[in-house]
């Protein structure tokens, strides 16, 4: 049996191939994030609805499996396939648009689609990520946001294996 989407949610998600074509059409100024979001949690949701809140639209880059396997995460992980984690984060209210890159990084990707911000969590030291430089050559910012204390998909995962 072919698994069944909720109205509107396959129209959230581009291809790479699509996403250029499909940028285009959201609201300006355009957020964009990217990051793994394998076990979506609170943390995740907090966070992509301050990123939203930054502009217009939401664009969310994910990792795919093989990207995300080389982010050296753990062997098991990521513990949701891709097409998962996409349609689990298109449900999200705050999300406009959700695409892939299968590099180690978003720059090319970010290169060709030219956000207005671009977000990345708490933990990062904007200055010194080469995708900052990237946007504001253009003018745009890059923002790093506050984690929302006590969640991560980590320490969920090692919660769970104690149990």
């Amino acid at each position: 049996m072919k698994p069944q989407f909720a109205p509107g949610l396959p129209a959230k998600i581009a291809s790479r191939e699509q996403i250029l074509q499909r940028v285009a059409e959201l609201a300006r100024p355009l957020v964009m994030t990217n990051g793994v979001f394998d076990v979506l949690h609170r943390g995740h949701v907090s966070y992509l609805a301050r990123a939203r809140d930054l502009g217009a639209s939401l664009l969310v880059a994910i990792n795919t499996d093989a990207s995300a396997r080389r982010l050296g995460k753990g062997p098991e992980r990521p513990l949701n396939q891709q097409a998962d984690r996409a349609f689990m984060l298109a449900a999200l209210q705050s999300v406009d648009m959700v695409t892939f890159f299968d590099e180690d990084t978003p720059v090319a990707l970010i290169g060709q689609l030219r956000p207005d911000i671009l977000v990345k969590g708490g933990d990062y030291d904007m200055s010194k990520l080469p995708e900052t430089a990237l946007v504001q050559s253009w003018g745009g910012k890059a923002l790093a946001l506050p984690f929302v204390d006590g969640y991560s998909t980590t320490a969920l995962v090692e919660k769970i294996r104690q149990i």
